[in-house]
């Protein structure tokens, strides 16, 4: 394992070897994958939404804390647009609390509303934005960090779809708060670069999809290995909710939908189901569901352990770091 080569505000709050953060994948972030990453030396965060009950999540994340021999993990919380949809939400945190979680990362809308009981057990919670505005908006409410997400991010990358270069150099500077930043990210020569831009870590997300630790579908996993970054497609724009997906015939087909003007949700609900994407992974059928992806994909050439992958990626920004020291002039 990679010795450890930064020092951050980032690797400091977690408490953690390495400035690397594996955001939350729906279905696929569960406990030997995020405890992977944390034994590795990275953070992880267990997805709620992925189980198909609350003591099923219960489980997981109790095996994390075995697979992890007691080092912390984290958990991600997806606050949605529509209330009906964060029923589960509150059950979640008190679970995670009662289970000893000491990080949540939170993406989608605004935490504030669960914050109180979070900070109130000692937990930090890292929220997931993509402008400036929510960024700012998240500092006040009393985060402990952020992730600012560039458009080449896969999921949601927000409606400005501002590139991660742009974030990186923008936000931190903007906040007293530790930036984490994400989009397209998966080198190490990416990592200084972050670094140099005033971010205390990356975030990754597609980049991890081909880890050994992922259950998903091997055929899935070669697939990814064999994108190049033009292989995503944004989708869902007719509905202001931007979405970065494998370009399969899923994808396609909506977009289809989308030239043709159509607004009404119900001729997409059959292509874009939560559980289509499940059975993409489990079948390793790619070309049925919306599979969320970035651009990072170009950059996930093979199918390795999670800590084969950090360690390519520290030993790519060690060579990174040394090659700008280089640069200097005499």
């Amino acid at each position: 394992m990679t010795p450890q080569i930064f020092k951050t505000r980032i690797t400091d709050l977690f408490g953690i070897r390495h400035p690397l953060i594996c955001g939350g994948l729906m279905w696929l972030a569960d406990a030997r994958y995020v405890g992977a990453v944390v034994n590795a030396g990275g953070m992880g965060f267990i997805t709620p939404r992925s189980f198909p009950s609350f003591e099923a999540f219960r489980d997981q994340l109790k095996k994390c804390r075995d697979i992890t021999a007691g080092k912390p993990f984290g958990v991600n919380l997806y606050v949605a647009a529509r209330p009906e949809n964060n029923v589960n939400l509150a059950r979640y945190v008190d679970i995670l609390i009662e289970e000893g979680v000491r990080f949540v990362e939170t993406a989608g809308y605004s935490p504030k509303d669960h914050l109180p009981k979070l900070k109130a057990a000692g937990i930090k919670v890292i929220h997931k934005c993509t402008t400036l505005r929510h960024a700012e908006s998240a500092e006040k409410s009393g985060v402990d960090a952020v992730t600012i997400l560039g458009q080449e991010a896969g999921g949601h990358p927000g409606m400005q779809m501002i590139g991660a270069i742009v974030q990186g150099a923008l936000v931190p500077r903007r906040l007293s708060i530790p930036v984490v930043l994400g989009g397209g990210m998966a080198t190490g020569r990416q990592l200084v670069a972050a670094l140099a831009l005033g971010a205390e870590g990356m975030l990754m997300g597609s980049r991890m999809t081909v880890a050994d630790e992922i259950w998903a579908h091997p055929a899935y996993k070669e697939r990814v290995v064999a994108a190049d970054p033009a292989a995503t497609r944004v989708i869902m724009t007719v509905f202001g909710d931007n979405s970065r997906v494998l370009d399969n015939r899923t994808a396609r087909a909506v977009s289809a939908l989308e030239r043709q003007g159509v607004k009404d949700f119900e001729p997409y609900r059959p292509l874009v189901r939560g559980a289509f994407a499940r059975e993409a992974y489990e079948t390793g059928d790619v070309e049925r569901g919306a599979l969320s992806l970035g651009q990072s994909c170009g950059l996930a050439d093979a199918i390795l352990p999670v800590e084969a992958i950090f360690d390519e990626i520290m030993a790519d920004a060690a060579a990174a770091r040394a090659r700008l020291g280089s640069l200097a002039a005499s």
